[in-house]
Parts: structure tokens; C-alpha cells; sequence
């Protein structure tokens, strides 16, 4: 698809398609809007925060869950990544379309200035979270004039700008939203008058403004410690200002994602990512993190997420795809994937010889999120703040309740996902009263006295992480410590999508040629 800031005439086909979708009621699908206010509008932009089908199969089964290595890739398939990232960078420019018209109405507004700053607040933490996941994708990329054909025609193939300054906006805006949001219920101007409100149509958050407080805090801290080894006296401050000040961040039970039922949506693409695919397995680097040893009938299992994560193999059985496979390495093969599983759950295939990803995981099309922030991640930025004197003094003592509560929160949040999904069958044992601290204590996962306590943050970071594959690849290359067999990858971006070169071709040739090419191994700027 063509990027919709490349022509005015595809603004105006954006438009006027929005109208044209049936949409009747917000309660039937509030992804279908029939009217162009700025609620509809934003509304399209909270629609694309959900993940592609082809970013999922191309970018996420077939790359990153290799580079990862939080699961393993059995056999090469299709590999053909540009399809993945043409449908990410296409999504994202669509969105700042909205974006960027929604920015004019607030400008244009002819009531108080004031009573936009709530929809300010909303719009300026969804373009945050979209643009840091792009570029951190990417590198570098149009983001200033982009979106903006519709102001200046010269703006309609608009130049790269660099990462460093487009994490340093963002991290401006998201100071303003945290200095200027009003949480208050039915919030009101100096003069007396009611905030500007979506009425219903902030499908995310409902208004809550107190989350979208402590998400737009959460995305600070995630993206200044990120960033924090490239240029400390920018990122060091933000740090400090939500740890010494203690500002409202997202808490246990309050995991972000993009929930289907709750959204009049259902999840078809996750499962149509992994029937299409069908290589992923269980590797032997995240199982022995989860198993003491290789038993297969699972005795060595500490952490329970594991049989949440993945399932047995066809004869029921724990057996790990080496993630360094060699000649000898039996071939993967089966249907552990398919729908017929519906009918006939056991029926996996007999070649499937390998623990598949838990095929109830990947088939809920109602409940199971596609996450954006977990809870369990800002204890762990927090852990590793504390560890290492990150924004404040070294606590260890902190860093160790941190540890302790993001391992506890990522289990009860998975089971949470087990209990109440309709159609799961393969339920894993319950974990009775404080099950999870079982994990907690476990000599491969305490923390009070182990010599590698940063690298038990990263890994269990990167456990949680196991549906957000791009996190856990930022996170990798940020620290080279996420748990890994053999050597680790250099992959450390994605190339721009072919379509960049074709419509926008001088200012990609520029940027490559400043980069010094397009390839995987060019590292983008906040890496060391």
C-alpha cells in the first residue's frame, strides 16, 4: 500500500472512505466510525495500534523470534521481510495522516485553548508509542514535515530526520502531557468551561485520564532508559523525574494492550500469522530458563508460564528445537497450528516432533490482547534503575522489590489469560496461593545473592516480553545481555521498505548515503 502522505488525493480517499464504512452506532464496532469529527479520526488511529498480519508472519515469525531466540525457527520459509515492512510504514503514515488533521482541529479550536489538553494528552502519547516503534525499527525517518501533504505540496516526499532528534520531541511531549493532563473527572478551563471531550469514542482508555497518565510515564521511562547510554544528560533527568517523584506509572493489573472483545474486534491475523507459517517452535534457549533440565515429561518445569507459552509435542512430550540446529537435527513438521485443532485438539501431526507455541495462545480471537505495556516491564526498568543508579542512588534493596514484583505480576498476569479465556482447554495447573513466589525463589531466578543480578533482569524482562518480539529485540540490542546461545546476531535494523525508494527516492537516496547504506547491520542511533 502507498503511503498517504505522498498525495492529497489519497488524504481526501482517507476521508471520505471513513465515511462510507456503514457505521451506525460506536457500540457495534468502534472501529467503523461514519462521521470525520476528531473522534472518528481518533478512533482510526487507536485502530492502528493494532499489529498487521504480514508485520506479524514476516517481521515477527519469520525474524524476530529468531533474533530473539524466545523461540526458534525450524526451517527457513518464506522470508520475505519487505512485505512485513511495507504494511508497518504504510500503517504508521496513514495514522500520522489522522494525526496531523486531528493537530489542525485542535489548533482551529474556537473555544479555550485549555479545554484541548486532555485530547492533546491522547493524541500526543498514541503518536509517541507509534513513532518510537517505528523507528526504533528503522532508525532514521520522516517524522517533522510527514503527514503534512495536505499543508504544502512541497511537503509531500518530506526528508529523514534523525532518530536522536525524533526520541528527544517525543520525550518533550511526553514531559507536557504529564505536566499538563487534568485526571480529575469533568475537568474544567480556568474560565469555568468543560474540557473538550470524545464522548465515548476513546476506545483505549475511555477517558480515563489517570491512565493515560501512567501510560504516557511508562513510555518515558521505557524509551529514556533506552536511550540513557547515548546521551545521559538528557535521559538522566526524565529517569529521575518519575522515580524521585514517584509519578503515576502502570501498575500490577493494569497491563496495556489492544483487548478484541472490549474493542468490537476480533484477532484473526495472530492465528492466520502462525496456520500461514507454521516453523516456530519451542527453543532449547528459553526452555532451559523455564526447566531445570530436559525431562520430557516436564518435571523440571519452574516456571509455570512456560505451559502457557507453548504445549507439549505431538506424543506429549517437552522436547526443545536446538536453536543452533546442525545437519542432524531431525526436521519440524505437523499441523500444530491449524484450526482442525478445534475439533480434535490432540490431533497435532505425527512429524510434529517438537513443543509448538500453545495453540490456544494463538487461536483466541476475543480476549487475549496484543499488548502495548505490561505492568511487569516498568518494574523491571525500575529494577534495573535501582541496580544501577540510573536517575538515583544505587538501592539494591529496591531494585530486589522490583525484581520480585515484575516476576510475580508477569505470572499472574499470563494465568490471568488462561483463567478467562472461553476456549482455552490445555489449562495449566493453577498456582494455588502465591504460586508465582515458587518461581520467585527458585535458585535460576532469585535475586538476593546471585553474582548476575542485571542479567536476571534482562531475562526475565525478556520473558515477559515473549507477545512483543520487538520489545525484546530493542532490548537486546541495547544491552547485549538477553539470554542467547551462540553468538548474537548483528542484526540491528530493518531495511526501509522498497516502496520508500520508489516514492520518495531522493530523499532516500540521501539518507542511505549518509548511513552508508540500507543494510541489517547499520546500528541505529541509541545503540553503543
Amino acid at each position: 500500500m502507498k503511503k498517504l502522505y505522498y498525495s492529497l488525493l489519497l488524504l481526501s480517499t482517507l476521508i471520505f472512505s471513513t465515511c462510507e464504512k456503514g457505521f451506525e452506532s460506536l457500540n457495534e464496532n468502534p472501529f467503523e466510525p461514519t462521521q470525520t469529527e476528531i473522534g472518528p479520526l481518533f478512533n482510526s488511529i487507536v485502530e492502528s495500534l493494532t499489529l498487521g498480519w504480514n508485520e506479524q508472519l514476516y517481521l515477527h515469525n519469520e525474524n524476530l523470534y529468531k533474533i530473539t531466540q524466545q523461540a526458534a525457527l525450524s526451517a527457513t520459509t518464506f522470508q520475505n521481510v519487505s512485505i512485513g515492512t511495507e504494511e508497518i510504514w504504510s500503517d504508521y503514515y496513514e495514522a500520522l495522516t489522522d494525526v496531523r488533521e486531528i493537530e489542525r482541529r485542535i489548533e482551529s479550536y474556537d473555544g479555550e485553548p485549555e479545554g484541548m489538553n486532555n485530547m492533546r494528552v491522547m493524541l500526543k502519547t498514541v503518536l509517541a508509542y507509534k513513532t518510537f516503534k517505528l523507528t526504533d525499527l528503522f532508525g532514521d525517518m520522516p517524522f517533522f514535515d510527514a503527514g503534512r501533504g495536505f499543508e504544502n505540496l512541497e511537503l509531500l516526499r518530506p526528508e529523514f530526520d534523525s532518530q536522536e532528534s525524533i526520541y528527544k520531541f517525543l520525550l518533550d511531549e511526553l514531559g507536557w502531557v504529564n505536566d499538563n493532563i487534568k485526571t480529575l473527572p469533568n475537568p474544567q478551563t480556568a474560565s469555568g468551561n468543560d474540557y473538550f471531550s470524545l464522548k465515548g469514542f476513546d476506545v483505549l482508555f475511555n477517558e480515563d485520564m489517570d491512565m493515560w497518565l501512567k501510560f504516557a510515564n511508562s513510555l518515558r521511562l521505557r524509551y529514556a532508559i533506552r536511550m540513557v547510554e547515548k546521551d545521559p544528560s538528557f535521559a538522566t533527568p526524565i529517569i529521575q523525574d518519575i522515580l524521585e517523584n514517584d509519578l503515576p506509572v502502570i501498575e500490577r493489573g493494569e497491563d496495556v494492550g489492544m483487548w478484541p472483545a472490549r474493542l468490537g474486534w476480533l484477532n484473526e491475523g495472530r492465528h492466520w500469522s502462525f496456520r500461514e507459517h507454521r516453523k516456530l517452535r519451542m527453543g532449547s534457549n528459553i526452555w532451559r530458563l523455564m526447566s531445570e533440565d530436559d525431562n520430557i515429561d516436564g518435571s523440571g518445569i519452574f516456571d509455570p508460564r512456560v505451559r502457557i507459552f507453548f504445549e507439549t509435542n505431538n506424543n506429549n512430550e517437552w522436547v526443545a528445537f536446538p536453536q543452533i540446529p546442525d545437519e542432524n537435527t531431525p526436521a519440524s513438521g505437523g499441523n500444530p497450528y491449524q484450526g482442525l485443532r478445534d475439533a480434535n485438539y490432540n490431533v497435532k501431526g505425527v512429524s510434529n516432533i517438537y513443543a509448538s507455541f500453545n495453540y490456544y495462545m494463538i487461536r483466541d480471537e476475543d480476549y487475549i490482547p496484543e499488548l502495548l505495556f505490561t505492568a511487569a516491564e516498568v518494574n523491571f526498568l525500575k529494577a534495573e534503575a535501582y541496580l544501577r543508579g540510573l536517575g538515583v542512588a544505587v538501592d539494591e534493596d529496591k531494585a530486589k522489590l522490583e525484581y520480585n514484583e515484575g516476576v510475580g505480576s508477569s505470572i499472574l498476569f499470563w494465568h490471568s489469560i488462561v483463567d478467562n479465556t472461553s476456549i482455552w482447554v490445555n489449562t495449566p495447573p493453577p498456582l494455588g496461593v502465591n504460586g508465582e513466589f515458587l518461581t520467585i525463589n527458585h535458585p535460576n531466578v532469585k535475586f538476593s545473592g546471585a553474582t548476575d543480578q542485571l542479567e536476571r533482569i534482562y531475562t526475565q524482562r525478556w520473558i515477559d516480553a515473549f507477545r512483543q518480539p520487538w520489545e525484546a529485540y530493542a532490548l537486546g540490542r541495547r544491552t547485549m545481555a538477553t539470554p542467547i546461545e551462540g553468538e548474537r546476531t548483528t542484526h540491528y535494523r530493518f531495511p526501509y521498505p522498497p516502496s520508500e525508494a520508489e516514492n520518495n527516492q531522493e530523499n532516500w537516496s540521501k539518507q542511505v548515503g549518509s548511513m552508508g547504506g540500507d543494510s541489517e547491520d547499520i546500528k541505529v542511533w541509541w545503540m553503543q
